[in-house]
């Protein structure tokens, strides 16, 4: 339930799924050709082994995980035995909303595009210097 882009109650699982397929459809087609088999999930919360692999105190110390091989590792000749994943979790995000105040949209769509960059091999540095030159 939205009212001017404000939400009343906490966004379920499927506002969040479709502020991020908002933001999915969003970028930019010399970009989207190579982002189209990557499939979203948005959960709650990350799972244990996701939480013991990157070595989490909390559950709410990641917004979002690409799970994959990145672009620049991929090998043309190997056939992937797998689709490459982002998740974006709820609850986290919806903490670090409500602690911020930034738009839920905004959030959303700097998580995904964040998880993206690593699609393509990004690291999170060299994904803040990006930020930080184009602002």
């Amino acid at each position: 339930m939205a009212a001017a882009g404000k939400y009343w109650n906490a966004p379920s699982l499927a506002d969040l799924e479709a502020i991020a397929s908002e933001v999915f459809l969003a970028i930019p087609t010399t970009l989207s050709r190579y982002v189209a088999n990557i499939a979203i999930h948005v959960e709650d919360f990350p799972d244990d082994e996701t939480m013991a692999t990157m070595d989490l105190e909390s559950p709410f110390d990641i917004l979002g995980l690409y799970v994959g091989v990145s672009l620049d590792q991929k090998s043309l000749s190997e056939t992937p035995s797998d689709v490459d994943r982002i998740y974006l979790y709820r609850r986290p995000i919806l903490d670090y909303w409500c602690e911020t105040e930034e738009d839920l949209y905004h959030l959303v769509h700097h998580v995904l595009i964040h998880e993206i960059g690593h699609h393509f091999g990004f690291t999170d540095d060299d994904m803040k210097q990006i930020e930080t030159s184009s602002h």
